[in-house]
């Protein structure tokens, strides 16, 4: 694709993560995460080109909103432009996590689910055993009110939205303390009594433009909360590498972190060894991190419709609630 149409497509994938309108200086700002540095007035430039192609729509005051033809462009569109999208996001997202280890203060990553109002508290009580259990990212949350801002998203009229802590803040954590961590693939463990064994779905972050474990919550495939209460289902997690030298200081971040209630790492590997049926590189280790959204595909199997955007913000640590 030329570069004007990796900017626009860029801008298509925006306005296509996001439920409501949004204006020129919204897009703006959520492209930086995505490691795209465009002007509000450039910005308006190329939403002009894809109003006239039609894969955009202005609604007034409230900004732009992608039309179905936008939708079939981004379904179209070439996939290594999409993964450069969400690989970018993650590694931006991952730099911008702040979090102190020691004042327990600073920005982390969180992802939005969104619930609508009338089943919120009876779909809490179904996530409430995933938070307080292993597979859980943390049992940290974040509500939020209709009409309320979460970065450049709005919590829908009729809706709540729920924050949980993403699990890329692990890899931010690391990066912050001089580990560069790459993010291999999300999928399903399988747990057979009450231990993780093996990986047996994946999607590479190398070939999906969304995360790979929504994928599976939406089709269905996992089994969260039987995972919990009898040891036995498929959970969502992803994998993640880094240099073996770093595996002592690794694990005592990962206790250091569970200080403060982020915790959700299943299993860390030995040098150039294989983890949980997954193949390493010479010089390398293996960690699996639960899923952020695991308490939320509980909800799913339950039958409650949700709407989940991983990598959604980032947000101040200090601002989450206990569950």
């Amino acid at each position: 694709m030329p570069e004007i149409d990796r900017k626009e497509f860029a801008i298509l994938r925006v306005l296509g993560e996001h439920h409501l309108p949004l204006g020129a200086a919204a897009i703006a700002n959520e492209l930086k995460s995505h490691g795209i540095d465009l002007t509000e007035r450039a910005v308006r430039y190329h939403l002009q080109d894809l109003d006239n192609a039609g894969l955009t729509v202005s609604t007034g005051r409230a900004g732009r909103r992608i039309t179905d033809a936008g939708k079939a462009e981004l379904a179209n569109a070439r996939v290594a432009d999409k993964v450069a999208l969400i690989f970018a996001r993650i590694d931006a997202l991952a730099y911008q996590t702040r979090f102190s280890l020691t004042e327990g203060r600073g920005p982390i990553v969180i992802n939005l689910s969104l619930f609508h109002q009338s089943e919120f508290d009876q779909a809490m009580k179904v996530m409430r055993p995933v938070f307080l259990s292993r597979f859980a990212t943390s049992d940290l949350i974040a509500t939020f009110s209709p009409g309320q801002r979460v970065a450049d998203m709005v919590v829908p009229r009729g809706m709540i939205g729920l924050g949980t802590v993403c699990s890329v803040t692990v890899s931010g954590i690391l990066l912050r303390h001089g580990i560069p961590v790459q993010s291999e693939f999300g999928g399903l463990v399988e747990v057979i009594g009450h231990e993780p064994t093996r990986f047996t779905d994946v999607v590479r972050y190398g070939g999906t433009s969304i995360d790979p474990v929504e994928i599976f919550i939406k089709s269905h495939a996992t089994s969260t909360t039987a995972a919990v209460t009898t040891g036995r289902g498929k959970i969502g997690a992803g994998a993640r590498t880094c240099p073996a030298i770093a595996r002592e200081e690794v694990m005592g971040l990962i206790d250091d972190m569970s200080a403060w209630r982020i915790r959700g790492v299943l299993a860390i590997g030995m040098e150039s060894q294989p983890l949980m049926e997954m193949e390493v590189d010479v010089g390398r280790i293996a960690f699996a991190v639960c899923a952020g959204i695991n308490p939320v595909a509980a909800a799913e199997e339950a039958g409650f419709s949700t709407t989940s955007q991983a990598l959604a913000a980032v947000f101040n640590y200090e601002d989450l609630d206990v569950i």
